[in-house]
């Protein structure tokens, strides 16, 4: 005979099961509706990554996955990844990514690890997956974008799993269908020494979406040969460079509180191009 008091409680389960995604259902469109400059997608499998975290060792799969929705990056040859590998930083170089959150999942072995779904061009992960010096490249990335983002150490020694393209269930994820608009100069305190230029800069956040970690400058400084004729002055919410003779000028400020101390800055003489890296600790004027 069969129990009532079980067909009771699956008919409750599923009918929870309903209401649940009904609500989820309202609830993305919610969010379509009120942030017009984004949409909700549901990539497509890629590859999947297998590393520890540090230090624990504990398992972690990467979902490498792929759409259409997620802007393409600047092109780059084989040869253009070599040089950017050489340099200390190649951060200059940026893969447009969205980094979904940590989900738990089993492994083969019945063993919990945790899982985070990454999101990547379909077209650039289709080049990746020509060339096995870009497909380290873009793990390489999208291990820094999940450290940056979670605050992760993870182990260098991954693993692309041969039979499996995702471990877990594909979720949609939330993107943004623009870009986050460029910040413009704010005021220029003081006129720029007899003689020197205003250089041509670029300021940008990172992450794209959510609360900005990271405020990033993008200087272009043509003819400066060296770091060493450069002064620099990072303050809470301005920032002032000098290119000694009188080469350039920049004084700006920005909506952001940031975190001088950890402030860093590099000097590619290749392309002459300073970057400085701001992290954000307040964007409430945003």
């Amino acid at each position: 005979m069969t129990d009532s008091s079980l067909l009771s409680s699956e008919l409750e389960l599923q009918q929870q099961e309903e209401l649940y995604q009904q609500l989820l259902l309202q609830t993305v469109e919610k969010l379509q509706t009120e942030t017009p400059d984004s949409k909700v997608i549901r990539p497509h499998p890629g590859m999947c990554v297998k590393t520890l975290s540090e230090p624990g060792k504990d398992k972690v799969f990467i979902n490498i996955c792929q759409s259409n929705s997620v802007p393409h990056p600047p092109e780059l040859s084989r040869e253009e990844l070599v040089e950017l590998l050489q340099l200390d930083d190649p951060s200059s170089y940026r893969v447009p990514m969205s980094l979904g959150e940590p989900h738990t999942e089993v492994d083969n072995n019945s063993q919990g690890c945790t899982a985070y779904d990454v999101v990547i061009n379909q077209e650039f992960f289709q080049k990746c997956q020509k060339d096995p010096l870009f497909q380290q490249f873009v793990i390489l990335v999208s291990v820094e974008g999940l450290e940056n983002k979670y605050n992760l150490q993870l182990n260098r020694e991954w693993k692309v799993l041969k039979n499996r393209k995702f471990l877990g269930s594909i979720s949609e994820q939330n993107i943004r269908t623009k870009s986050r608009p460029v910040i413009q100069e704010l005021q220029s305190e003081q006129t720029s020494p007899a003689g020197a230029k205003r250089p041509d800069f670029t300021l940008f956040v990172e992450p794209p979406t959510g609360e900005p970690e990271y405020l990033i400058a993008e200087i272009k400084l043509p003819g400066v040969t060296s770091s060493r004729s450069l002064v620099l002055d990072v303050g809470e919410d301005r920032l002032v460079l000098t290119a000694r003779p009188s080469l350039f000028h920049l004084d700006i400020f920005h909506p952001f509180l940031i975190n001088q101390e950890n402030s860093m800055a590099q000097y590619n003489n290749g392309t002459q191009i300073l970057t400085v890296t701001l992290p954000v600790v307040s964007s409430g004027n945003l």
